[in-house]
């Protein structure tokens, strides 16, 4: 399908992602993929969005299972030749009154927000095409949780230099402390979600910054972003934004003009940049 443009969301069945994959079935001039680890809930997104006049796609997507991440990428390759908009929003939380014990609510959200989010973009970045656009869900909690870190951990997460390796050591690092009950004597917040929120924002940089030394660079933009305090499952009933609101920054991001050269490996709220 040469000359087809196509988009792709993760965690696309419900919230945010769901307005955003609505949001993209509007805008996007091409085809929009919903993605989701259980087919059964992405096919019933799917039939939502038709009823609603939309034709999104499916495509079966478990972030944490490299199978399903290399048959996503083999997919996208054989039939588009790449993929124009990559937007990585599937993520997990535990509830505030969760009694799971900090060190497995650590592994385990991290595991999803920052190591699956950084599998999907190792197998799918390679197939972004010129003028591709690439937006990483992070959230605010990642500036508020950086200015909970030690002034050393704060400094490593500023870093122009911080290389991708440095930045897995150190998530792997807190994963290891809060399992031994020590992070915050670390330097590390007691906040695991933000943690894993600093990891995408800060991985978003890296990305960028990478992309600008190579060729393929040219034309492609990659932000983090906000989508704000949003009505879904994860945040609650009494959040500040319906999931439609949630959409409008990722989207704007991900529909940037083939003419904008910024923002790029910024972290960005209501469509603004956030100093990090």
């Amino acid at each position: 399908m040469a000359g087809v443009r196509v988009a792709v969301v993760t965690g696309g069945n419900k919230g945010v992602g769901l307005a955003v994959v609505r949001a993209m079935c509007k805008q996007f001039k091409g085809d929009v993929y919903l993605t989701a680890r259980n087919p059964k809930l992405g096919e019933e997104a799917v039939k939502a969005l038709n009823s609603e006049g939309l034709s999104p796609l499916f495509h079966q997507l478990d972030i944490n299972d490299l199978t399903s991440i290399r048959a996503l990428r083999d997919f996208l390759k054989e039939k588009y030749g790449g993929l124009d908009v990559l937007i990585n929003n599937a993520g997990i939380a535990f509830k505030a009154a969760d009694t799971t014990p900090f060190g497995i609510q650590a592994k385990v959200i991290l595991r999803t927000n920052f190591f699956g989010t950084r599998d999907v973009c190792n197998e799918l970045l390679p197939l972004i095409k010129p003028n591709g656009r690439v937006v990483n869900v992070s959230s605010i909690f990642s500036h508020t949780s950086l200015s909970k870190c030690s002034p050393k951990l704060q400094e490593r997460f500023r870093s122009d230099t911080i290389t991708e390796d440095e930045l897995v050591r150190l998530m792997e690092k807190f994963v290891e402390d809060a399992k031994n009950g020590v992070h915050q004597e670390r330097g590390w917040p007691n906040f695991a979600y933000g943690v894993s929120k600093i990891g995408v924002t800060v991985l978003s940089k890296i990305q960028a910054r990478e992309l600008k030394k190579t060729s393929k660079g040219d034309g492609i933009l990659l932000n983090a972003c906000c989508p704000g305090w949003v009505r879904t499952d994860m945040a609650g009933p009494n959040a500040t934004k319906s999931p439609d609101e949630g959409a409008l920054t990722p989207v704007y991001l991900a529909l940037l003009p083939d003419s904008a050269d910024s923002p790029h490996g910024e972290l960005v709220s209501e469509k603004k940049v956030v100093t990090w």
